[in-house]
């Protein structure tokens, strides 16, 4: 089943970063370009949305003492989904012909120093966009990584504390096995001097070694 999920992780990873660089190329493109690119997001995020269901299903087939660390990936998922939503509603109005026509003026008197520096802005918006989605996701991986961790650490620690006291029940039937063959070896002691003389006792003791 692991092997089912984590195929779907490394699709939902390519497909993600697929999206991220066209919603950043968005804003840049012409009009008739920028609709094909819109409408292919559009697209591949249905399918994201897919692969989250996906994974999923097969989250709610982990036995519940190992659900934790897939849930909290899932989580992690989710919210990534939710913002490359946001990213891509805000880059379909950014800069658009209409808000640039409100900014400039409808009469398109407006300089062109002005334009210029829209667009300065605009790159300068993107870039710290683009940095912040890079930390959160490096933040969201180590805290991932953190969670599987401490997972990991605490199955450990059952298997040792399952594997001592297999080791101390061994330990105490080994004793008590040890103690029946002490029993059994004087009640058997006793039943040969009850039944041989000392004599022949002596003599059969000789012959056995």
């Amino acid at each position: 089943m692991s092997s089912d999920f984590e195929g779907y992780e490394q699709d939902f990873a390519v497909l993600t970063a697929e999206i991220t660089n066209k919603i950043a190329r968005v804003p840049r493109l012409p009009p008739d370009e920028k609709k094909q690119v819109v409408a292919n997001v559009e697209k591949q995020l249905e399918e994201a949305k897919e692969l989250l269901e996906q994974m999923d299903l097969e989250v709610r087939e982990i036995p519940p003492q190992s659900r934790g660390m897939y849930s909290n990936r899932m989580r992690s998922y989710k919210q990534e989904m939710g913002k490359l939503e946001t990213d891509f509603k805000r880059s379909r109005i950014a800069y658009s012909d209409e808000v640039r026509n409100e900014l400039l003026g409808d009469d398109g008197n407006s300089s062109e120093n002005q334009l210029i520096k829209l667009r300065e802005e605009r790159a300068h918006l993107l870039d710290n966009t683009e940095r912040l989605e890079r930390s959160s996701r490096r933040l969201e991986a180590g805290y991932q990584i953190a969670v599987e961790t401490e997972q990991i650490g605490q199955e450990m620690l059952e298997n040792l504390s399952h594997d001592r006291e297999k080791i101390q029940r061994a330990r105490e039937r080994l004793r008590e096995t040890d103690a029946n063959l002490g029993k059994s070896s004087r009640v058997l002691t006793g039943m040969l001097r009850s039944v041989l003389s000392p004599s022949l006792l002596n003599q059969h003791l000789v012959t056995l070694c």
